[in-house]
């Protein structure tokens, strides 16, 4: 358990060698330039030998150091290696193969769900389903895909890549290095989305607005160095330092979600329970406060809640379940009264007399749950997005304790035609609405209006599970299983007024976005099966307050990335970058068990040698704090 740094200063060293290998990498550099210079003079002066005996005794005397069975005109020649030992101390990157090569090759899948390289299929079946696969000698063969965890090293020409276990390849050339780099961005375009990686078919996927992303060589970066001016580039190095770990109420089973207060309290929700614990300066602590799922209603809580939404200055929780065969969508949910330890009703979704069903709610604002007053949430199904309201349709605050079953009042929303299959949404200080789909777009929606969006971003290929959006709307964060995508919605009106994308059609002068990754070795020991989960900001509620730092969860992992680092181009991490430039420039919180949620408190609790507020970090029976501090501090 602890906190550690993303491993951005492993290189490859030939002195990491295979036992009894004391081959340099210069030697092996010579001698594949010796291998190509040999053939091709071969090939200029043919002769014909006397005797086999005597082309032995030629060979022999060449002393060529590749291996005999190497093509001395090795096409894609790379030196592989193997990352062992994880962790620990005795990690260490070995070689695996000296001198090998790789190659592109079209696969599809046989019946039996192995891949089948289409060369190698003499009744080949047109049907099939085709996938581009990276093959590395005989020792790795990998579909082409966001999972391998591609990373580039250009000062190294070298790329490290995922597929049952760790693999770097070194290049012998500037210009072998770049090939493979374009190479495998075509064949993850074509893997991603069905089309050959044209001009064209890239307008088609990105649209001619946003072909920046398809081209980050011509995309307009200059929002993100402008947007900070105020704050000084390089950020100090932070410390992670673990305040408190506590065990969980016993009584109330696994912890399932937090819902971070910023008041006084904070809760821990159950599968029977919540548990109420007090917000400190240095994290959360239990007060032995626990509160039974239980109440005025006919219908407990029948299913563990996987939605817990703060209301009413806190005073009241809105708990949401899947009750639709297992899938994430619920025809209604239970009010809890946190002050008498009670649900007060059940509430049900319903349009013009019918049920219907959502998959998420949210608060109206960042802010709203500390309003005492507030009636009012969003909800958001597949084709649905909607505003809900507590009180009847005359004004009146229904009265929960008779009320039979009652209906939530759809006060604002629009119902879309198939497609849009929304997945996530977040809202921003003022009311304005991010929405991730199932197809990688994230769409913005003014606080006005839901029914178009202002904007709508592309997808890269892969769903968006999770989605958050800074206070002032001029960032977002959307969480896909393999990376995290960061968007600057902000550009530049006809007028030259600076504005964000909620608020007008931002035109062709979009920045690019940036990933946020895990390198291979901390991807790998993440777990294959591990997804990243509910990356988010930290939490500001005022304006001219700015959000510093990014966390998700992926397996026994919280995951913490420096948000104005992240935005800073002149950071290492994106030198010699070829495409999208990925951060990798992290810290790790490792716990014992999986992480249930990651989240930091409100700023109103960060203090002065601290200047972010605690993260707190939740597994299913115990909840720790840590706090953030400057590395000067603790020298």
């Amino acid at each position: 358990m602890g906190a550690n740094h993303s491993r951005e200063d492993l290189n490859l060293s030939d002195s990491e060698e295979e036992s009894g290998d004391e081959q340099t990498q210069e030697e092996e550099e010579e001698t594949y330039e010796d291998a190509k210079e040999q053939g091709s003079s071969e090939r200029r002066r043919p002769k014909t030998p006397s005797s086999l005996d005597d082309v032995e005794a030629k060979l022999k005397a060449l002393k060529l150091k590749y291996p005999s069975s190497t093509n001395p005109n090795l096409k894609n020649a790379v030196k592989l290696y193997n990352h062992v030992g994880g962790h620990t101390a005795t990690s260490k990157w070995v070689v695996a193969d000296k001198l090998t090569s790789y190659s592109f090759v079209k696969s599809s899948q046989n019946d039996d769900g192995e891949e089948e390289d289409e060369n190698d299929d003499e009744e080949e079946d047109d049907d099939r389903e085709s996938t581009w696969v990276l093959k590395v000698g005989t020792r790795v063969r990998a579909r082409v895909c966001a999972e391998v965890q591609l990373k580039s090293f250009g000062e190294q020409k070298r790329v490290d890549f995922v597929s049952k276990g760790v693999w770097a390849m070194k290049f012998f050339s500037e210009e072998d290095y770049k090939g493979f780099l374009t190479e495998f961005q075509d064949c993850l375009f074509e893997n991603t989305y069905g089309f050959e990686p044209t001009d064209g078919n890239k307008v088609k996927v990105y649209g001619k607005d946003f072909i920046g992303w398809a081209k980050p060589e011509t995309a307009d970066d200059s929002m993100w160095e402008d947007v900070e001016d105020s704050l000084v580039k390089t950020p100090p190095a932070r410390v992670l330092r673990e305040e408190f770990e506590e065990a969980a109420e016993e009584s109330g089973g696994k912890i399932q979600s937090l819902a971070l207060g910023a008041l006084d309290n904070s809760f821990l929700v159950g599968d029977s329970g919540v548990q109420v614990v007090r917000n400190f300066s240095h994290g959360i602590h239990g007060k032995g406060v626990y509160v039974n799922f239980g109440g005025a209603t006919s219908t407990p809580v029948h299913s563990t809640p996987k939605k817990a939404l703060l209301m009413r200055a806190e005073t009241n929780m809105l708990l949401m379940s899947p009750v639709t065969h297992g899938k994430p969508h619920t025809t209604g949910l239970h009010q809890f009264d946190i002050e008498t330890g009670k649900i007060v009703t059940e509430w049900k979704f319903g349009k013009d007399g019918t049920d219907i069903t959502m998959r998420d709610i949210t608060n109206d604002n960042k802010g709203a749950q500390m309003d005492p007053s507030g009636s009012t949430f969003l909800g958001l199904d597949d084709n649905r997005l909607c505003r809900w309201d507590m009180r009847d349709r005359n004004g009146i605050v229904q009265d929960l304790a008779t009320a039979s079953a009652p209906v939530l009042n759809w006060t604002q929303g629009h119902q879309f035609s198939r497609g849009t299959n929304f997945q996530c949404f977040a809202t921003t200080g003022d009311g304005s609405i991010v929405v991730g789909s199932i197809d990688g777009k994230i769409r913005l929606y003014s606080c006005n209006s839901m029914r178009q969006a202002k904007t709508a971003f592309p997808g890269l290929g892969s769903p968006i599970t999770h989605v958050d959006v800074t206070f002032d709307g001029k960032w977002i964060l959307g969480t896909t299983d393999t990376y995290l995508i960061l968007i600057c919605s902000l550009f530049t009106d006809k007028d030259g007024k600076m504005k964000t994308g909620f608020s007008g059609r931002m035109g062709n002068r979009i920045s690019a976005p940036r990933l946020l990754k895990l390198n291979p070795l901390d991807s790998h020991m993440a777990g294959v099966n591990n997804k990243f989960r509910g990356a988010q900001f930290s939490w500001v509620t005022e304006n001219g307050k700015q959000e510093r730092h990014l966390v998700a969860t992926v397996g026994k992992f919280s995951v913490i990335w420096n948000f104005q680092q992240v935005k800073d181009g002149s950071h290492e991490c994106y030198r010699n970058q070829v495409g999208l430039k990925s951060c990798y420039c992290y810290k790790i919180v490792l716990k014992d068990d999986s992480i249930v949620d990651s989240r930091f408190m409100h700023d109103k609790f960060a203090v002065s040698d601290s200047p972010e507020a605690p993260l707190v970090v939740a597994t299913p029976m115990k909840v720790s704090s840590f706090s953030i501090s400057s590395s000067k501090r603790h020298a």
